[in-house]
């Protein structure tokens, strides 16, 4: 009993009552169709079954926290373990969150560099050391005689209550003074601070006049501030107006340049004590950008070259009266075209005066007021703007004129210079965190430390070279810890969290996860196999939701869900161990494991249209400077190693690019010297995997469009029109047809305080979402809800004799989405249907021959069965005469390819060259290609 999990009658979204027994703590893979019923049975019953056996064990206070759980649909589960699911949500959206910070990693780091880092001093490169009172003495004999000098103890440094203890005690040691964050303030007032803001507090200790003798009275004076402050002294000219921070702690001897104290705090970027002051620790910044700015720079400022001032141009708007006088001043030619512009033109019309002028301005009723100020130029004026508006609508507008650029202070390495002045082994914390995981597991394997340092360091080190050794086990050795979390695909966010969990070593877990093996190269899927084996033989059930023969083939069972999608699945097909699955006859899956089903290798591969688009001189993140040509006409495959420098080509470079020249879209593409070869083609459609809608009122019907015409054809029914009816009656999402009750939803919410929230079927409509009038009007006997009920698969019959319809539906059942409903939820397709249905959108526009059609990892979530339609679909395409450009890792897709481009020959900054580009019979011949190897089994 103990050693299965036992479930009976789960009825969770399309499962069929489904009872299965499921062995512990093995490898099981969950496989099937897309829409089988697969996710349903491993995340919606049992995942949510253990998630919410847990919760239940709190107490009804912490519950009210966390959320409650619906109980799923299913009658019971024996032999649940504790469940953890690892799925593909990305890890954070959070420009702050990076792979180190995610990974823990970065927090282990912070502790090394604050424990055994030695500063040095950015500009002469010396080590800095803890100064005596004799060279503190000696750097202040460099300022001016008759200087006024103050010499200031900080006590308290951003940190955050009333601070009324430290004043009474500085009052007790006979001090007067005290500068509270920057203001000067008697301690014999009553100084009442703010409790929940952060302060800063310095002790004014002694106030000298730089004369004959005062070396005596200031060596003192440091002396007591040095007791006072930890170490450290401030003194401030107050006749040049600046400040040298003194340490017993840390400071350059020749320029002053110094540390303080060094911990870990300081390190972090989400600090304000260790973030860059310009970019406040992102690394980047919104710069108004010159492109955005002029986007004709043949036009002249009249003639509304600027776009600020496109509409202003003639009139009497204040600002651009005050433009226009700036423009005189300097004796700027408004009518002559801005290319034409002198560097130091731009820079006026750019950053505005650099003296003040004296001007006259006219409001528009009719008031006249004289100013002399310096008159702001057009870039100072939109970033000004930008910082200070509260309004939505025109900051919106504002940040249309900016682009994001890396920090130009601290170069995207996000930390201020005492920070990056701090190095272990001749490296910073930000040169650390900019090695890929690999360099940075090899770094910290051979790191040599003092034996006093090596005693500090032993276990930090040891932490961070366990888990810098599970992101490598995993196949993620390519990235840096540098690298944003938003940027990382769903299936390396997915293997962060797995390498994580394998450092937590639990046992008796019962692990979840979500195709752990999407954008992960053949050559890499061998250690990912290791590491769930490694999970499993730690004492844990792993239950795999998954797609990938070979990881099929290496688990102790399969569980088969099918036969079909949708409708036609939820019940179990076939289940055992992978041999018994293969010799099932009604297992699909076992059909393609066993090899009695196939894609097939095309006889012959397309020539094209021998026209083509090539990058030249792509040099973004690993690009090593590379020109790729992309043949036109083809179905051409872009492939290699994770981290090889795929998506970086296809997506940043090549994708953003033409989408600049052909939309004029606003972001950048990443570095390249030109894109040729844009003339031939007129259209740009990217098929992503983003969700088609974040509501439930968007669904598969309103994204394709079609939901238009089934309301047009209901508008034109003989009902309709004598009611007076017109399309808009059959929304949902106004007002008319709609139930007001539930506004359309079809559910109502219920709020139940720490119990979880209920939706239950509108009372009015019962979960029609539309009034009863509106119902009464049928097309052949069908009313406008039975229609959304409808599977696309039903709907084609029904609509077989309405060509605009039909096509639009048939595009969506072509794509493998036979089994969604036409009124179902975007909020319960998965990334693999999403983007599917956008793919479906596209295909049902005509055919131009000029058209680009770029997918990245379009197999996601995909059985072998989908796989081999979604082949025939791309293909179609290519026969139309259109391109085909996708990245994959899929070798079914790899193989039926007309020309691959194969990146590599390693990941990270090993990548980012061409291996080999070429049919797939030449990719296969090349000895050095990853791709190449397995491919040549295949063909």
């Amino acid at each position: 009993m103990n050693d299965k999990i036992i479930i009976k009658g789960a009825r969770e979204n399309n499962l069929k009552n489904v009872d299965l027994e499921i062995p512990k703590n093995k490898l099981v893979i969950l496989t099937g169709l897309s829409g089988s019923g697969k996710t349903s049975l491993a995340f919606d019953t049992i995942y949510a079954e253990g998630q919410r056996r847990y919760v239940e064990s709190l107490s009804a206070y912490a519950r009210q926290f966390l959320g409650g759980m619906e109980k799923p649909d299913v009658d019971s589960i024996e032999g649940l373990s504790p469940a953890i699911a690892i799925d593909q949500k990305t890890t954070s959206n959070n420009p702050r969150s990076t792979v180190g910070t995610v990974t823990e990693i970065f927090d282990y780091l912070r502790l090394l560099y604050a424990r055994v880092g030695h500063a040095y001093c950015p500009n002469h490169h010396i080590r800095i050391e803890a100064q005596t009172i004799k060279q503190m003495c000696d750097i202040v004999d460099g300022y001016d005689d008759r200087d006024k000098l103050q010499v200031l103890a900080r006590v308290a440094m951003n940190q955050k209550g009333t601070h009324k203890d430290t004043f009474d005690a500085l009052r007790k040691d006979g001090f007067v003074r005290v500068k509270v964050d920057g203001e000067l303030r008697l301690l014999d007032d009553d100084i009442v601070l703010e409790k929940n803001q952060k302060h800063t507090i310095d002790v004014v200790v002694d106030r000298i006049v730089k004369k004959e003798g005062y070396r005596s009275r200031l060596a003192d004076s440091l002396e007591t501030a040095l007791k006072l402050a930890d170490g450290e002294a401030i003194v401030e000219n107050l006749t040049k107006g600046e400040e040298k921070l003194f340490s017993a702690n840390q400071a350059c001897p020749i320029c002053g340049f110094s540390v303080p104290k060094l911990e870990p705090r300081l390190f972090s970027f989400n600090n304000p004590l260790g973030a860059c002051p310009d970019c406040k620790g992102l690394g980047t910044k919104s710069v108004v950008d010159d492109d955005l700015l002029i986007p004709d720079p043949s036009l002249s400022i009249n003639e509304g070259g600027i776009r600020y001032f496109k509409t202003a141009v003639g009139t009497d708007r204040i600002e651009w009266q005050r433009f226009t006088i700036l423009c005189q001043t300097y004796g700027i030619d408004m009518d002559k075209p801005l290319k034409d512009f002198t560097k130091k033109e731009k820079k006026i019309i750019f950053s505005g005066s650099d003296k003040p002028i004296s001007y006259t301005i006219e409001s528009s009723s009719g008031n006249i007021s004289k100013t002399t100020g310096y008159i702001e130029g057009i870039k100072t004026l939109i970033a000004r703007r930008y910082v200070e508006t509260t309004s939505a609508w025109s900051k919106e507008w504002y940040a249309s004129f900016m682009r994001e650029q890396t920090c130009p202070t601290c170069h995207g390495k996000r930390l201020n210079e005492m920070v990056l002045a701090v190095k272990v082994n001749d490296l910073s914390i930000s040169d650390f965190t900019d090695l890929s995981i690999d360099q940075a597991l090899e770094w910290i394997t051979n790191l040599k430390l003092s034996p006093m340092e090596e005693k500090i360091a032993r276990l930090i080190v040891k932490e961070i070279k366990d888990r810098l050794t599970f992101l490598h086990n995993v196949g993620l050795g390519y990235l840096t810890l540098s690298r944003r979390a938003a940027g990382l695909s769903g299936g390396e966010a997915q293997r962060i969290r797995l390498a994580t969990q394998i450092g937590s070593r639990l046992t008796g877990v019962l692990y979840v996860l979500d195709e752990p093996s999407i954008g992960l190269h053949q050559r890499d899927n061998e250690k990912l196999i290791q590491t769930l084996c490694d999970m499993r033989d730690l004492g844990n059930s792993v239950l795999v939701v998954e797609h990938d023969e070979e990881t099929m083939m290496a688990s102790d069972y399969i569980v088969d869900v099918g036969p079909g999608a949708g409708v036609h699945g939820g019940t179990i097909v076939a289940a055992g161990t992978p041999q018994e699955v293969m010799n099932n006859e009604n297992s699909i899956t076992g059909a393609y494991l066993s090899g009695r089903k196939k894609i097939e290798v095309p006889k012959k591969r397309r020539k094209g249209n021998g026209l083509y688009v090539e990058v030249r001189g792509a040099k973004e993140h690993n690009l090593k400077n590379i020109n790729v040509k992309f043949p036109l006409g083809k179905l051409i495959v872009v492939t290699g190693v994770s981290g090889s420098g795929k998506s970086t080509l296809v997506n940043d470079v090549l994708a953003k690019g033409i989408k600049e020249k052909l939309y004029k879209a606003k972001e950048k593409p990443g570095a390249h010297k030109e894109i040729r070869g844009i003339e031939n083609i007129d259209k740009l459609i990217e098929v992503s995997q983003e969700p088609i809608g974040r509501t439930p009122r968007s669904n598969p019907v309103t994204y394709t469009g079609v939901f238009d015409d089934i309301r047009d054809l209901f508008a034109k029914t003989p009902e309709a029109k004598m009611r007076g009816y017109d399309k808009g009656r059959f929304s949902f999402n106004v007002k008319g047809g709609r139930c007001e009750a539930c506004q359309g939803d079809g559910v109502k919410k219920i709020s139940m305080h720490f119990l979880p929230d209920v939706y239950v079927p509108c009372e009015e409509c019962g979960g029609k979402r539309y009034n009863e009038e509106t119902l009464q009007v049928t097309y052949k006997d069908k009313n406008i809800y039975d229609v959304l009920e409808m599977t696309v698969e039903e709907s084609l019959s029904f609509f077989e004799n309405l060509p605009r319809i039909y096509n639009k539906l048939k595009a969506l059942y072509d794509v493998g989405l036979g089994y969604i409903k036409l009124g179902q939820s975007a909020t319960t397709l998965s990334g693999g249907e999403a983007q599917r249905v956008k793919l479906a959108s596209e295909l049902q526009k005509r055919a131009t021959g000029k058209t680009l059609y770029i997918l990245d990892e379009p197999t996601t979530g995909l059985h072998s069965d989908d796989v081999n339609r979604l082949i025939q679909v791309l293909n179609k395409i290519v026969d139309g005469g259109d391109t085909v450009l996708v990245i994959e890792h899929n070798l079914d897709v790899i193989k039926v390819a007309d020309w691959i481009i194969d990146l590599g020959l390693e990941g990270g900054d090993m990548g980012g060259t061409i291996v080999v580009q070429g049919t797939p019979e030449k990719v296969a011949k090349c000895e050095e290609s990853r791709t190449g190897k397995f491919l040549k089994d295949l063909l």
